[in-house]
C-alpha cells in the first residue's frame, strides 16, 4: 500500500469518529465558505500530485512561476517598502505629513491626490467647488509640486503616485521637480498607478475615451523604458475592483486581465515585451480572510507567469514577475467602534506580508470617519513594523508553503481566475467586455450578494450587526479648512501672472499637434507644458478638445 493510501485509509478511520462527535456537537454553520464563497473542508489532506507537481506549481522563492515569492530571499534580505497613502490640504500641509512619516520610520512616500486633480481640473475650475483638498493634495501646476517635494530628496526616496487620467501630466510634474533638485531621471525611483481600465470598472476618476487613454499610457510606456528605467511605469490595480464589492478571485482575474490588454496595446504600438514589462507593477487588497488572501497573492503570481511566459513568449524572467503593492481593505473599516479597526489592519497587515507583498499601506483607524489624524497614522505605521521585526513572520520566505489549506485555495483561486481570463478572451479582450458591462456586472452582482448576508445577519461585522455598543460621538478628527480653495486659487494666479504667456501658448500649441498624430509620444511636449508652467487643467482641456470625455453605460 502506498503512502497516500494509508492515509487515505487514517482518514475514513477519523471520519468515523468525528460523525460521532457532530452528533453531540453539530458544527456552527452548514457550509463554512471564504469572504468570497469558495467552500471550505474542516480539514486538508495531503493530495497524491503534490510532490509530482511540486515544481511546476510552486518551484522556489524567486523562480518560475514565482509563486513562494519573486525573490530568492524575499524579506530575509530586505523588508517590503511601508508607505502610508498620504495628502490633504494643500502641498505645504501634505510635506508636513510626510516628512513626520519618514522621521516615523516610513521608507516610501504614497500620494493622494484631490478629486479635482485626480480628473484634471484646476482649482478654480467651477468643477472643482466642494472638493479641493479634501480626499487628497491638490495639485494644479508645478509650482505646487515643488512644494509638496521641499526639502525631499527624490534621489534618495520612492515615490508612489495614485493618479490615472492625467497621470502624464503628474510624472512630467514629478520629473520636472527632480530636475530642478539636480536629481536626473534616471535616478528616479517609484510608480504611477496609471491603470484607466479599473477606472471604467469601479473607480470612475478618467477623463478620456478608453482608445486614447491607453495611447497615453503606452507613451508612458516608450518614454520611461529610456528616459526614467527604474520607474514602475503603472500599477494594475485590484484593490478598486475588490473595494466595489468584487470576490478575491475577481479582483485576481479582472485585474490580470487589464493587465493582459495593456501588454497587448504596447505591443501593438511597437514596443518589445522584455523592453516593458519587467516594470510593470500590480496592486492589490488585503482582506479579512487571512487564508484566502495569502492564497489570493500566490495565485495571482502564479497565473501572471503563465500569462507572460506561455501568451507574450517574454523571455528575460524580470518580465513574468508580478511585483505588487497592498493596501489594507478600506471598505472593512467601520464607523462604529473605529478601535476595531487597529485589529483589522493588523489582519490585512499579516495577510499581506505572508503573501510575498512589495509594498504595503496599512490603514488607518479613523479612516471610515474622516481624514486620517496624525496618531492614527502613526498607530497605522507602527503595526507594519511590529509585523517585520516582532512577529518573525518576516524570517522564513513563504511560511505558509505547503500548508494543505493554503495550497488547495491557491489552485482553486487559480482554477476560477482562468476560467475568467478564457471568458474574457473570448469576447474580445478586456476594453470589450467593459464596454458590455461584464465585469462591472459580476462585481456589482458580488457585492449585493454580500451586503444581504450583513443585513441578514450571515456575514458577522462585529460592532456593526453584532456585539454592538452605544457609542459617543468621535473626537478629535481631521477636518479640511473650507477655505483651502481660495488659497488655491490665488496660488493659481501668482503662477499664472508669472509665466511667460507667449511660451505657454508655443507649448499648449505643440501639444494639439502631437495629440493629433498618434505617432507621437506625448510624454515630451506634456513635459515642455509644465515647464513653463502650463496648469493642470489647461493641459487636459487641451487634450479634451482632441480626444473627447468617456461617459459611463449604465449596467443593471
Amino acid at each position: 500500500m502506498s503512502d497516500y493510501q494509508t492515509i487515505r485509509e487514517a482518514v475514513r478511520q477519523w471520519e468515523s469518529n468525528v460523525d460521532k462527535v457532530l452528533q453531540r456537537f453539530p458544527e456552527r454553520k452548514p457550509q463554512f465558505c471564504t469572504g468570497s464563497g469558495i467552500p471550505l473542508e474542516c480539514v486538508y489532506l495531503p493530495t497524491e500530485q503534490a510532490s509530482e507537481h511540486y515544481l511546476d506549481k510552486l518551484g522556489f522563492p524567486g523562480d518560475y512561476p514565482y509563486t513562494r515569492g519573486v525573490q530568492p530571499t524575499m524579506y530575509r534580505g530586505r523588508l517590503w517598502t511601508m508607505r502610508q497613502y498620504a495628502g490633504f490640504g494643500t502641498a505645504e500641509e501634505s510635506n508636513a505629513r510626510y516628512k513626520y512619516l519618514l522621521s516615523q520610520g516610513q521608507t516610501g512616500l504614497s500620494v493622494a491626490f484631490d478629486l479635482p486633480t485626480q480628473i484634471g481640473y484646476d482649482s478654480d475650475d467651477p468643477h472643482s467647488v466642494g472638493e479641493v483638498g479634501k480626499v487628497g493634495v491638490a495639485i494644479d501646476t508645478l509650482g505646487d509640486m515643488e512644494i509638496l517635494f521641499d526639502g525631499i530628496p527624490l534621489d534618495q526616496v520612492s515615490t508612489s503616485m495614485t493618479i490615472n487620467a492625467p497621470a502624464a501630466v503628474l510624472l512630467a510634474f514629478y520629473i520636472a521637480v527632480a530636475e530642478k533638485q539636480g536629481v536626473s531621471k534616471d535616478k528616479l525611483r517609484g510608480t504611477i498607478q496609471n491603470d484607466i481600465l479599473k477606472e471604467y470598472i469601479a473607480r470612475g476618476t478618467y477623463i478620456f475615451p478608453p482608445k486614447p487613454s491607453i495611447r497615453l499610457i503606452t507613451d508612458i510606456f516608450a518614454f520611461c523604458s529610456i528616459e526614467v528605467p527604474n520607474w514602475n511605469t503603472i500599477s494594475i490595480s485590484g484593490y478598486h475592483i475588490r473595494e466595489a464589492g468584487s470576490t478575491a478571485v475577481q479582483e485576481v482575474a479582472f485585474t490580470l486581465a487589464d493587465g493582459i490588454e495593456y501588454v497587448k496595446a504596447a505591443l501593438a504600438a511597437g514596443l518589445d515585451i522584455d523592453d516593458f514589462a519587467g516594470r510593470l507593477s500590480f496592486f492589490f487588497n488585503s482582506h479579512n480572510d487571512l487564508l484566502e488572501e495569502v492564497a489570493k497573492f500566490r495565485a495571482a503570481r502564479r497565473v501572471w507567469a503563465r500569462v507572460m511566459q506561455e501568451k507574450f513568449h517574454a523571455r528575460n524572467p524580470k518580465s513574468l514577475m508580478l511585483r505588487f503593492h497592498t493596501q489594507t481593505a478600506g471598505s472593512t473599516l467601520t464607523a462604529q467602534q473605529p478601535d476595531n479597526n487597529i485589529v483589522r489592519v493588523a489582519i490585512q497587515t499579516l495577510a499581506a506580508v505572508l503573501g510575498g507583498t512589495q509594498s504595503l499601506h496599512t490603514n488607518s483607524r479613523d479612516e471610515a470617519l474622516s481624514l486620517p489624524s496624525e496618531e492614527s497614522v502613526r498607530i497605522a505605521l507602527r503595526t507594519q513594523q511590529i509585523v517585520a521585526y516582532e512577529s518573525g513572520v518576516a524570517d522564513t520566505i513563504d511560511p505558509l508553503g505547503g500548508s494543505y489549506a493554503i495550497e488547495a485555495l491557491t489552485d482553486r483561486i487559480e482554477e476560477e481566475t482562468w476560467a475568467y481570463l478564457d471568458k474574457i478572451e473570448s469576447v474580445g479582450g478586456m476594453v470589450h467586455a467593459i464596454e458590455a458591462g461584464y465585469p462591472q456586472k459580476e462585481i456589482q452582482d458580488a457585492a449585493y450578494a454580500v451586503q444581504k448576508q450583513i443585513e441578514a445577519g450571515e456575514r458577522v461585522v462585529v460592532g456593526v450587526n453584532k456585539f454592538t455598543v452605544k457609542e459617543d460621538a468621535p473626537k478629535g478628527l481631521l477636518r479640511v479648512d473650507p477655505r483651502l480653495r481660495q488659497v488655491q486659487i490665488e496660488k493659481l494666479q501668482q503662477v499664472r501672472a508669472g509665466r511667460s504667456a507667449a511660451e505657454l501658448e508655443k507649448s499648449l500649441h505643440e501639444l494639439q499637434t502631437a495629440a493629433r498624430d498618434s505617432s507621437q509620444n506625448l510624454l515630451p511636449v506634456i513635459l515642455q507644458a509644465v515647464q513653463n508652467y502650463a496648469t493642470l487643467g489647461e493641459i487636459c482641456n487641451v487634450l479634451r478638445q482632441e480626444f473627447g470625455e468617456y461617459r459611463e453605460s449604465i449596467v443593471l
